[in-house]
């Protein structure tokens, strides 16, 4: 099945361009199999490099994308709206993170620019085999079930039935209170644990 896979590469101003080369990168990633168009910008988050993205994926008929730029955490919903954007199914890409992951974690150029090719590398042969995900909602029983009617169990089913939800409360013993039904006097007042 023939994929044709867009590689976008984040300078992040000098947090990644500082440490990683990222032309070489760039001109590693035309290599690999399946990569149809690698550009890199210098904000891949911004407005303008978004709309690289999109136009490719209108034009050159892009169908994955990888962006090996920052944390997932930080920008993953940013990308994945871009493709919806786009027209293209939102599950359809990968992130690389190569500002944490390689130009924050060391001062050498060449072991980190070695780092992001092969962390882009991985993000296209893993793009390569993503199917299309569809978003569902389902109904949830909002009903729990506590194990264990020891101090934090009582506690915690206490909690959860305050908050208007229905609780089960299971216990293996046939008393509860765990081991604190146990003792006969507690700590600092000294008074029956029961």
């Amino acid at each position: 099945m023939e994929r044709r896979i867009g590689v976008y590469i984040c300078h992040c101003g000098a947090n990644i361009a500082s440490t990683v080369d990222v032309e070489s990168v760039a001109e590693f990633a035309r290599g690999l199999p399946s990569v149809a168009v690698v550009r890199d910008y210098r904000f891949m988050c911004s407005d303008p490099g978004q709309d690289l993205i999109k136009n490719d994926i209108r034009e050159l008929g892009i169908d994955r994308v990888v962006v090996a730029s920052c944390s997932p955490r930080l920008h993953e919903s940013t990308f994945r709206r871009t493709l919806a954007t786009a027209g293209l199914n939102p599950y359809l890409f990968e992130m690389a993170n190569i500002r944490e992951q390689c130009s924050w974690v060391t001062e050498d150029k060449q072991a980190a620019t070695e780092k992001a090719k092969a962390l882009v590398s991985a993000a296209v042969r893993r793009v390569y085999y993503h199917e299309p995900l569809e978003m569902k909602e389902v109904l949830v029983n909002p009903a729990t079930v506590v194990v264990g009617a020891g101090i934090a169990g009582i506690q915690a089913a206490l909690e959860i039935a305050n908050s208007g939800h229905r609780v089960y409360l299971v216990e293996r013993e046939p008393s509860i209170g765990g081991v604190m039904a146990m003792l006969d006097k507690t700590f600092p007042t000294l008074d029956c644990s029961a």
